[in-house]
């Protein structure tokens, strides 16, 4: 598996209309896109610092994976993603090492991007997800 990049850094919070103020007035991102991906649970939104991507997650669903992470840990990070060419060959090389998948194969993400996470308990606590740009 060859990583490009990281694609973008998650972070969990409980309002996109609380937390997108501070990256915009505070650190002069601007936010240049705002989606929901419905089957996810989740609003995003999304900043470019340089080459790497901040994406805001906020909850749609009190049962919603953000919204779990956010009960159990409070607001924060929640996972770093990576960009990979060939997100099926390259889950099933860290399958192989041994990686715990949380989605055995792709499925779609915010920006259209393909997306899979692999465990925390196998990547020593940081929830990690492979992305691919197929667009």
């Amino acid at each position: 598996m060859k990583v490009s990049h990281i694609e973008h850094i998650g972070i969990a919070v409980k309002s996109l209309d609380e937390a997108i103020p501070y990256y915009e007035n505070v650190l002069g991102l601007k936010c240049y896109n705002i989606e929901e991906v419905a089957d996810q649970k989740v609003r995003t939104a999304f900043f470019k610092v340089g080459d790497v991507k901040i994406e805001l997650l906020e909850s749609t669903s009190e049962d919603g994976t953000v919204a779990k992470f956010i009960e159990k840990r409070g607001q924060g990070v929640h996972h770093v993603a990576f960009a990979v060419d060939g997100i099926e060959r390259a889950l099933a090389e860290v399958s192989e090492k041994g990686v715990e998948l949380i989605d055995k194969a792709p499925r779609k993400g915010a920006e259209g991007l393909d997306i899979a996470f692999l465990h925390p308990k196998s990547t020593f606590g940081v929830l990690t997800e492979l992305c691919e740009d197929n667009n």
